[in-house]
Formats: structure tokens, sequence, C-alpha cells
């Protein structure tokens, strides 16, 4: 497998555009290959580790992300949609693998938004965590993917949507059947509603009637939750990861994870007791699996409760829990510095975070995801900010996220809804954009 022998710094930026946030280059240090027995060499000697399977997966410290909406990247086919091949015919742009060049972003992993099977665009509400989207390709072609992506020493990382499915998930429409079906006990059910409100704020209910019950899904009636407090429910979920990590993932993100199991209502359905207890437990099973895999969890609070989610360092150098996190706090504080020219806001966070996080951790800093409006946009398309903006993310410590686009200075759609966020990629100035030879 090749890499980039590049400064860990990543102080070496080549801008994209003249309104582009910058090119990067980086390296990523990668585990040394196993010694290999051979003639006149002996066998490697086994010893049993004594302890807990520890993380090795200490490359990600340093490393570049870079998150993509396969729908939205680069379509193959002409039909319009992004697709696993399009990605696989763009792979030379992020990483070609080769360290003498210099023309690509230098990337070292790829975090792919949901790719499972899902009725919509967005891909969170998942019907089949066995299958890719049809829309996408075919399970062929992600094994193709993963294959072409370790070869130029890019990694791959999946959005893992565990804390509910879609409604139309053969589970869910089981459960909904009947108070006696087999998977009754995989989704949470109440003979009356409890009226709790989502815990973010608002009005909207939690809870949804159905067949003359109700059940519960915290975003809404189509993302049933399913219920961790099942055995079976657990179990089967750690089986799906260990299937992926077969199949050649090097890890998850993990959708949502302060929801996972609710003991009441307001802020009694987020950062329960037992939601961390089912990341420790997931957290073990993937080290397990692949020691060097990396999960990155989705928990959009304040800092002190991020910090939370690492778990303790006491046995397990990086954390029991989520050894990475992203840092929403952190996100906002730059973007708001920069557009303010003061950036006392963003070293105060940083000593926040100092101070909250447990020592060795990685942090995740981002500038923007698909949930929020894009940089550019927020920024003004003021070219200064946008460079400020990514020189800091670039030099910050712990392994730096970017939404795919934002190299190059993408603006969000002309509104603010998700799909705003989410436009096409566009590759040139054709009528297309280069994504598509279709609609």
């Amino acid at each position: 497998m090749h890499s980039k022998q590049r400064s860990r710094s990543r102080a070496r930026l080549l801008l994209a555009a003249p309104l582009g946030l910058a090119l990067l280059t980086c390296s990523s240090q990668r585990p040394a290959p196993a010694a290999v027995p051979g003639p006149g060499r002996p066998p490697t000697r086994t010893v049993a580790p004594r302890g807990p399977v520890q993380w090795q997966n200490e490359w990600a410290r340093g490393a570049v992300f870079y998150e993509v909406f396969v729908r939205s990247f680069r379509d193959s086919d002409g039909d319009g949609k992004g697709d696993l091949n399009g990605l696989i015919e763009k792979l030379d742009y992020l990483n070609d693998g080769d360290p003498a060049t210099a023309s690509d972003l230098g990337v070292d992993a790829l975090w792919l938004m949901p790719v499972f099977a899902s009725p919509s665009y967005h891909g969170y509400d998942t019907v089949d965590y066995e299958t890719i989207n049809p829309d996408y390709g075919s399970n062929a072609d992600f094994a193709r993917l993963v294959t072409e992506a370790h070869r130029r020493g890019i990694r791959i990382i999946l959005d893992f949507v565990v804390n509910h499915t879609g409604s139309g998930h053969p589970w869910f429409i089981d459960s909904a059947s009947s108070p006696s079906s087999a998977h009754r006990d995989w989704y949470v059910w109440s003979r009356t509603d409890p009226g709790w409100t989502q815990p973010w704020g608002g009005t909207n209910p939690t809870w949804h009637p159905l067949n003359g019950f109700y059940f519960y899904g915290v975003f809404w009636s189509g993302m049933p939750d399913l219920n961790f407090r099942t055995p079976a429910v657990r179990a089967e979920i750690e089986r799906l990861a260990r299937l992926w990590l077969d199949r050649g993932v090097d890890g998850f993100r993990l959708d949502a994870a302060r929801h996972i199991v609710e003991d009441g209502g307001g802020q009694l359905q987020v950062d329960t007791p037992e939601t961390h207890a089912f990341w420790r437990e997931f957290a073990a099973v993937v080290r397990a699996a692949k020691p060097d895999a990396v999960l990155v969890g989705e928990n959009w609070t304040d800092t002190p409760t991020i910090a939370t989610y690492f778990g303790s360092t006491g046995q397990i150098a990086g954390g029991d829990e989520l050894p990475m996190n992203f840092d929403f706090p952190l996100a906002d504080r730059i973007l708001a510095g920069v557009d303010s020219g003061d950036a006392s806001s963003i070293a105060s966070k940083l000593a926040e975070i100092q101070a909250a996080y447990p020592p060795g951790v990685v942090d995740a800093p981002f500038l923007t995801n698909h949930d929020q409006v894009r940089a550019a946009t927020r920024l003004g398309l003021d070219a200064g900010k946008m460079r400020n903006a990514a020189a800091i993310l670039l030099t910050l410590p712990g392994a730096p996220f970017l939404y795919y686009g934002e190299e190059v200075g993408m603006q969000n759609g002309p509104t603010d809804n998700d799909e705003a966020k989410r436009t096409p990629m566009p590759w040139n100035a054709t009528p297309g954009g280069g994504f598509t030879s279709g609609t």
C-alpha cells in the first residue's frame, strides 16, 4: 500500500482557487506490515496479549478525513445520481497514492455518508444494513472501492446509523405487526402516549401512534428507535459492525450517538448511563475485531458532555468508548472568530477542550458538515476569511474533517434546507458541472 510521506503539521497548503479554502498535503503514519515467515526465517512467535485489547489507531492522529455524500459527488452512468463508480473515478483527486506528486489533496481517509439501502435521498433511514443502496451501485462496487482506496493509502469509514432504522425495515414491520411478534422488543413500544417532546426543544413528539400502540422515534415517525435494552438488538448491531470490518472498512461514523437509550422525557432522552454502557460494549467488539479501526461519534452538544463520550483512558489508551468525537463547539468558534476577526473565542475554546478532554484522545475538528450551511456561504465568500478558516482547521491538533467541496469554496444552495447543503460537486464549468452527463 502506498502512503503519502508528508509533513504531519499539514502546514504545506496549496490554494485551490481564488475563492477556495485550500488544498492540503499531509502524512499519515500507517502500521508497519507484520513480518511474514519465509525461507530461512523462523515463524513469528505469537504471545497472548495481557489485559484488554487496545486501540491501534494512532494513524488517525494528524490524518485528514474527507466527508463524501456519494449521491452528490460524481455520477458515472448519467442517471443524475452520484455513485460508487463515480467516486472511484475521482480517487486520484483525493489521493493518487504517489508520494512524489502534489496535485492531489493528500486525503488519508473518507467518511461516506450512508450507503446502505434506504428509500430516502439521504439514507439515514436504513432498511437493509447488509446491502449497498442500489442508487449507488452494488456490494461488488463497494468492494472495488475499498480495494482501490486502500491501494492509494486511503481508508474508508462508513456512516453507521444504529440509533434508529427506517420504518420500512423488515425488523420494524414485524415489530409493528403484533405485540407477540419476534421483533416486538427490538423497538420501544407503549400502550399509552408518554407525551415526550424532542430533547433539543420545540413541541414535536417522540412517540408515534401505530396499530393501537405508540412507538418511540426521537427524530420522526419514519425513523423508529431501536431498543438497545434488548440483548438481541445489541448482538445484531455488533454482528453488522464485524461484517463491514470484514468487508474492509476501517471504522464508523456513529450517527446520533447521544440518543441510544432513553430513561424518560426531556433531557433523560440523551446522554444516559445506558448509552455510555452500550458504546463501551460496542467499542470493545470493534477493538477485538479490528484494533486499528476508528469510531467517530456525532455528539452535537457542549464540550464537557462531548468529553464524556471518549470514556475512560484508565485501561484503554484513547478511551474505552469512542476514540474520536466531532468538535461542534470548536467549529462554531472558528467560523465566528474568523468572520469577526477576533480569535479570542477560539483560544478560550481550545483551552476548555484541553482541560475537559481525557489525555491522549484524538479530537475531530471540522468547519461544517452536511447538516450545516457551508463555510463559504457563512463567511460571505470572503477569500481571506475562507483561507484563514482552512489554515486554522489544518493546523489544529487531532484529525481534521473536510466536507466535500469545501476545498474549492463550494457554496450552499439557495435555501437552508438539508438538500441545499448537499448539492452536486462542481468539477468543471460545463452545464452539468462535470458531475453528470445527465440531469
